[in-house]
């Protein structure tokens, strides 16, 4: 298994989950956000606030597009540990509940 997940992110390795043998759990594609670097940055910051670590990787030229312009026109990928998967799913597809509070 590749370890490019490892590089970007030292502190990753520290909070990634591994397997009974102690190796990492494979890193599995979650989505693709499209958009500024902003809501790829709100969507990595929901799956932390979860307890899931996450990692992003710029498809085709995004590096070389966050080298120039500042950010990956192509959007981002975002990977999660597989045995996270479909947690990490749940919370993105969640519906946001608005909490009423009553001020008569």
């Amino acid at each position: 298994m590749a370890n490019w997940f490892f590089r970007k992110r030292k502190k990753l390795k520290d909070i990634w989950p591994c397997q009974e043998d102690g190796t990492p759990v494979k890193p599995a594609f979650l989505t693709h956000v499209g958009g500024s670097e902003l809501d790829m940055q709100i969507t990595l910051s929901l799956l932390d606030a979860y307890g899931i670590p996450a990692i992003d990787r710029y498809p085709n030229d995004g590096d070389f597009g966050r080298i120039v312009i500042g950010h990956a026109g192509g959007g981002t990928d975002i990977y999660v540990p597989e045995t996270m998967l479909e947690e990490a799913r749940d919370i993105l597809n969640a519906e946001i509940v608005e909490e009423q509070t009553d001020e008569n």
